[in-house]
């Protein structure tokens, strides 16, 4: 059945309506995660004068360097700024607009929150942990919003298309850098161990990766089941798709060994859904072999929607079929 030119309209004016509260949640999203971040460096990282990686951290050691004279804050949004002008010219406004909203936001908290005199706990070594856990998973949350807070992520963007370098090597690479030149500090370099500052700041570095991974990760792990059963497969198939509302797949296999047929299902479902499942196959099939993987990445209805292209797609297709009916609508 062809739709009308005011059907095919009405479905374009829902469909950017969608687009554009889908950004506005992610902007707001971007902006208030970043809270965390800026927590994790002014109570945490300055007062005990520990310096991270990153862009934070070069921001920190100007901080130190000039006895607080240049605010993080302003060297944060000045380097940056910098930085989204050379990768406006190399790499282009799609990747900046987020980007200097992340920056905005970052930035703003910097200024809002003060940097404290005494830290916010007492142990330098548990601060570097609680700020690499913080600062990781505000990171996570933001790129998991297409967001970004610009620093060094840029630097790697920019050497990744000029050099093919992978963009984690530029990042570490950075991070060593900057770690090891806070070394240079008056306040560190006249400790009695001045090394351990350094390490303690590359153990924020690690917990901050380790904290992105695990956000990043289990925001969108899923897990794929194999089940092989000789008997039960179409109950086992049945009872996932009715009782568990899952799509299931159903393949034809030869067990080797037996050179007798067998029946593999699968299917992929959250990770919370794994022990249902599981439940559930025992229940019919107590013999039944089963093979579970987790897997990331999962895209297509009841998982993750690859919502940019795709809804970018539609509006053009619904664009010019309301222009193809509004043409015969004229004839």
């Amino acid at each position: 059945m062809t739709k009308t030119a005011e059907e095919i309209k009405n479905e374009l004016i829902a469909l950017r309506k969608r687009r554009v509260v889908n950004d506005a949640l992610e902007l707001i999203t971007i902006w208030f995660c970043l809270l965390p971040y800026a927590i994790a460096i002014n109570f945490l990282m300055i007062p005990h004068g520990i310096v991270g990686g990153g862009l934070t951290g070069l921001n920190e050691i100007i901080y130190f360097a000039t006895d607080g004279a240049i605010p993080i804050w302003l060297s944060n949004f000045s380097i940056n700024g910098l930085l989204l002008i050379v990768a406006v010219i190399m790499i282009g406004w799609k990747f900046c607009l987020r980007t200097i909203w992340g920056v905005v936001g970052l930035t703003f908290w910097f200024k809002v929150l003060p940097v404290l005199e005494t830290p916010m706990l007492s142990d330098p070594f548990m601060s570097c942990v609680v700020s690499g856990l913080f600062c990781g998973a505000a990171l996570g949350v933001t790129y998991l919003n297409n967001g970004s807070t610009g620093g060094t992520d840029i630097i790697a963007m920019i050497v990744n298309k000029y050099k093919h370098i992978a963009l984690g090597r530029v990042l570490f690479a950075c991070d060593i850098f900057i770690i090891g030149s806070a070394y240079f500090l008056p306040h560190i370099r006249t400790l009695e161990h001045p090394v351990e500052p350094l390490m303690m700041g590359l153990c924020f570095t690690f917990m901050c990766m380790l904290s992105l991974d695990t956000v990043m990760n289990n925001a969108r792990q899923s897990i794929q089941f194999f089940i092989f059963s000789r008997y039960a497969a179409e109950d086992i198939a049945d009872a996932i798709m009715y009782q568990k509302h899952r799509g299931v797949t159903v393949l034809n296999g030869t067990g080797w060994y037996t050179k007798k047929p067998v029946k593999v299902v699968t299917v992929l479902v959250k990770k919370f859904e794994a022990k249902e499942i599981m439940d559930l196959i025992k229940a019919i099939d107590p013999n039944a072999f089963v093979s579970q993987t987790a897997t990331t990445g999962v895209y297509g209805k009841g998982f993750d929607t690859i919502l940019n292209k795709k809804e970018q797609q539609r509006a053009r297709e619904l664009e010019l079929a309301f222009e193809e009916a509004e043409k015969q609508k004229e004839n």
